[in-house]
């Protein structure tokens, strides 16, 4: 009797399984792992808000690096640059990972500048604060072709 409902539980697991992975194929055209470009970049909503909050915590992270340096008495001509105002997310991906990858081309300003950051965020609903997380974030090579193609 126990090996039957041991197989019976293995092969309801097996079953589960193929279902969500065949869900997510559905969901995400068969891109399972593969990066999807977003095309409603401008107008979508949770784009824009990653987008504002990658910007938000490089701001944080900044002010912790200036206070540490403070601390540290260190000279305050370092090369740390100014904050940066978010403008809008200007190009998206997003991937299937352990919950949704965004790969983000950012517009912002920086001491009155108009420049372009790459910026990677997880988001993971089941989590139960499910708060983004930040994992990369710095300049983009793109900086220089889309100002340059947009702003002139």
């Amino acid at each position: 009797m126990a090996i039957i409902r041991s197989q019976t539980v293995t092969w309801a697991t097996i079953t589960l399984t193929l279902l969500i992975s065949l869900q997510l194929c559905v969901c995400y055209r068969g891109k399972v792992g593969a990066k999807t470009e977003i095309s409603d970049v401008k107008t979508n909503e949770e784009v824009q808000e990653l987008g504002r909050f990658s910007v938000e915590e490089y701001n944080r992270s900044l002010r912790r690096q200036r206070r540490q340096r403070q601390y540290k008495m260190m000279s305050i001509g370092d090369n740390i640059g100014g904050e940066l105002r978010f403008m809008e997310v200007v190009e998206a991906q997003t991937q299937v990972v352990s919950g949704l990858k965004y790969y983000l081309t950012i517009s912002a300003t920086q001491n009155g500048v108009s420049k372009m950051f790459e910026s990677e965020v997880v988001v993971k609903p089941w989590v139960r604060s499910k708060d983004p997380e930040l994992l990369n974030f710095g300049p983009s090579y793109y900086t220089t072709q889309y100002l340059s193609s947009c702003c002139n």
